[in-house]
């Protein structure tokens, strides 16, 4: 026993340390833990290390370029201005000696030249005129004199350069010499040897430091501009040219032999800077742009990160080996038993499979097929046999013989033997009664929850039977039933049971027909569309009911009188033509009342509103309107047909029908009137002249002088006899301004007698009409 036992350990033991998985796991685990990480750490470091310098110093160079490009662009168009306004005819030597304050138009002009300039360019703050007279003279833009001293020889220093046109950092206030402004002078007249003034461009100094900070990719650095030879430097970060990093960078230049790159990298105060500069010329000199911004803030992070990345891979990998070793016995056991419990004849056979892969072979064509089988059959099968049910109901499956059907009923474990099938259509209106509870687009909602109801209660009653939801708060029942009598108390049951069940919960009615039973499936879908037009026999406006198609003939539903009012009808379409909206509503509601009286059929109710849409429609061709652009092409009739709730009946023809109606005819009249003012404007502007009046006006258009003064208030906004004022007296002044004529002719040629056309002007205007004369004249003559 004892060899035996020990003949049993050594193959497992053997196989713990020689098995595929737990050699080619381990080895993976190693690799995993630690050389992804060793090969991490050493790319970064070769990028940070070389090619991350040498992108970002290209990036850095190529951005300077096209900035200072775009800056050089922007300094050459100030120039381009100033020297065109500077041979301007307005800045001649006619300004010489002029006394601005008589000339004060010159001095206007002036300003506003200025302001144009000043509002030419946004880097620009402000532009100045500066003439050097006995008392000097500054435009800034406004006119004003600068009293002799330190500010006035301050200007005057500006017409001592031998340049007409330059560019300088002056000082404009004396008093604060620290303060230095970026300042383009050009003397005027342009091109004179004896300049007696200058036009200078003062420069925002903010919006010069944000200009020169577009040459700085990044937040930190330093960008200058210097003139070669020249006391003029600018700087984005407000530095002096004596800073400590402006003079190490001119001294990294001006060390650099010449052609050499315009970039390069520079250390200072342990960080790396990317420097490039270059020039632009100006006008008598050339400007030297310096761009140095840091990026040890970029490589230093990924420098150590790859170092500690590199020194933790390589501890990893050596604890990674020690842990892995250990790790890997214990979880190599379960693996062990498990495959002694599976396949113990291949606990000592070799082979290049591993363990998991035998495991798998051996369950998979057991389990996974079956599975997989029995899972799509149990998720398919519903959708399959309520898609079957669909084509059934609605006859699509008619070419098939009665065998086929019962076969493939079958097949959905359908029992069909000594059954009978009995179909029912259940139909749910009364959603408008609910005080928004449900809205219009919740059918679908509503739809979905009385199915369920309906499936779950026939469950409950039935063996078998299945529920189709048409989505539209209608849906299809059929019922398999063992053949016997008690079938039609079963039914009613339950449609009783239904009935009470969604009034409690969705606090809907039901109109639910039923079948009588049939032996034969090929019958279904004839008495599916038989139990949906007995559905259209349920009483207008009444509640639940339960129609059994068997008693519809017995019980003389084709039999009730028609209740179509032509009276009715008559009054509602004469209503409609003469816009009465509301006799319309009352007239539409009362037809509506008598044609759902006395126990009237939804049917019925539907047929007669449809013949009154037709009627409608008719009326609506006669007046000239045609109902296809009126309703936009919508079918109206298959509209109305939709409609199973009562309520909505009546307020869809309201709003469907009679409101667009009555719109257009509203919108017709409200044209006709507006061309009737028309025409009595045009013949007052002809005959305003003349003694008119409200009656005469009225005749010739061909109304009433009633109508005509209520319309002309609403189109124009005033009374007759005030238009009719209105424009008599426009042209009275016309002729008072105008002419010579006498007071007295005037008065005539606008329809007035003498006195009275001298009360009704001062009325209007204030004053009597021979100071009105006096008035025009006094003002045209004062007028330049």
């Amino acid at each position: 026993m004892r060899i035996l036992s020990l003949q049993q350990l050594k193959p497992r033991r053997l196989f713990h340390r020689g098995g595929k998985y737990y050699r080619s796991s381990l080895i993976m685990m190693l690799v995993v833990s630690a050389i992804p990480g060793l090969i991490t750490a050493g790319l970064l470091y070769w990028m940070a290390g070389g090619r991350l310098e040498a992108e970002l110093l290209k990036m850095h160079h190529d951005q300077i370029e096209q900035r200072a490009a775009n800056i050089n662009e922007q300094l050459s168009n100030l120039e381009l201005m100033l020297a065109h306004w500077a041979f301007d005819p307005k800045f001649d030597y006619s300004l010489s000696g002029l006394d601005f304050k008589l000339a004060f138009e010159r001095s206007r002009d002036i300003t506003k030249t200025l302001l144009v300039m000043q509002g030419s360019n946004t880097m620009v703050k402000q532009v100045e005129l500066y003439l050097a007279e006995e008392q000097p003279i500054l435009f800034n833009p406004e006119y004003g004199e600068i009293a002799l001293g330190e500010l006035s020889r301050q200007y005057g220093r500006l017409l001592e350069s031998e340049q007409s046109m330059y560019w300088t950092e002056w000082v404009f206030d004396p008093k604060r010499p620290a303060v230095k402004e970026l300042t383009l002078v050009h003397h005027i007249p342009g091109g004179s040897q004896q300049p007696f003034g200058a036009l200078l461009i003062r420069m925002d100094p903010q919006k010069v430091a944000a200009m020169l900070r577009t040459m700085t990719p990044y937040n930190d650095g330093e960008t200058f501009l210097v003139e070669t030879g020249g006391e003029l430097f600018a700087s984005a970060s407000g530095s002096g040219s004596d800073g400590a990093l402006v003079t190490a960078l001119r001294s990294s230049i001006a060390a650099r032999e010449a052609g050499s790159r315009t970039s390069f990298f520079m250390n200072w105060d342990g960080a790396t800077y990317t420097v490039t500069y270059g020039s632009f010329s100006r006008i008598a000199a050339d400007w030297n742009y310096v761009s140095a911004a840091p990026i040890s803030s970029i490589t230093m992070p990924v420098v150590f990160i790859s170092k500690l990345i590199f020194a933790v891979s390589a501890s990893a990998l050596i604890v990674a080996g020690i842990l892995s070793w250990l790790a890997s016995r214990k979880m190599y056991s379960p693996v062990r038993r498990l495959l002694q419990q599976l396949l113990p004849e291949q606990m000592n056979a070799g082979g290049r499979d591993d363990e998991f892969t035998l495991i798998e072979r051996q369950w998979q064509h057991l389990h996974w097929e079956s599975h997989d089988l029995q899972r799509k059959l149990t998720e398919q099968l519903p959708h399959v046999k309520e898609s079957f049910l669909h084509q059934l109901l609605l006859g699509y499956l008619s070419a098939y013989s009665e065998q086929e059907l019962r076969s493939r009923m079958a097949h959905f474990k359908w029992t069909l033997d000594d059954h009978c099938l009995v179909v029912m259509y259940i139909q749910l209106s009364g959603m408008t009664r609910l005080d928004g509870k449900f809205q219009t687009g919740d059918e679908g909602l509503v739809s979905y929850a009385s199915a369920n109801i309906v499936r779950e209660l026939a469950e409950q009653q039935f063996g078998q039977s299945d529920v189709i939801n048409f989505h539209d708060l209608t849906a299809g029942l059929l019922l398999i039933l063992p053949s016997g009598p008690p079938i039609r108390e079963k039914v009613l049951r339950f449609g009783g049971e239904l009935t009470d069940t969604i009034n409690r919960i969705l606090r809907l009615r039901v109109t639910a027909a039923f079948s009588p039973p049939v032996t034969r499936v090929s019958e279904i879908p004839l008495v599916f569309e038989a139990a949906q037009q007995a559905a259209s026999h349920r009483l207008f406006g009444s509640d639940n009911q339960l129609i059994d198609m068997s008693e519809l003939d017995r019980d003389g539903v084709y039999d009730t009188e028609p209740r179509y009012s032509f009276t009715l009808e008559r009054e509602l379409i004469q209503a409609l033509r003469t816009g009465q909206r509301e006799e319309a509503f009352r007239i539409l509601d009362e037809f509506l009342a008598v044609l759902g009286a006395g126990g009237a059929k939804a049917m019925e109710v539907q047929q007669g509103m449809l013949h009154l849409l037709g009627s409608v429609q008719h009326a609506m061709m006669v007046s000239g309107i045609q109902p296809g652009r009126l309703f936009k092409g919508v079918n109206m009739y298959e509209a109305l047909s939709e409609i199973r709730e009562p309520e909505l009946i009546g307020s869809w023809f309201r709003e469907k029908v009679v409101s667009p109606y009555m719109q257009e005819l509203a919108d017709r009249a409200d044209g006709g009137v507006k061309m009737l003012i028309e025409q009595a404007m045009i013949y007052m502007q002809q005959h305003y002249m003349q003694d008119i009046s409200l009656d005469s006006c009225a005749d010739h258009i061909g109304t009433n002088p009633f109508f005509l003064s209520k319309a002309f208030k609403q189109v124009t906004g005033k009374n007759f006899i005030d238009y009719l004022t209105g424009l008599r007296m426009d042209k009275a002044k016309e002729l008072l301004r105008d002419t010579g004529m006498r007071i007295c002719d005037v008065a005539g040629q606008v329809g007035y007698q003498h006195s009275y056309f001298n009360r009704i002007f001062k009325k209007q205007e204030g004053i009597t009409p021979t100071q009105y004369r006096e008035l025009s004249q006094y003002d045209g003559m004062s007028s330049p």
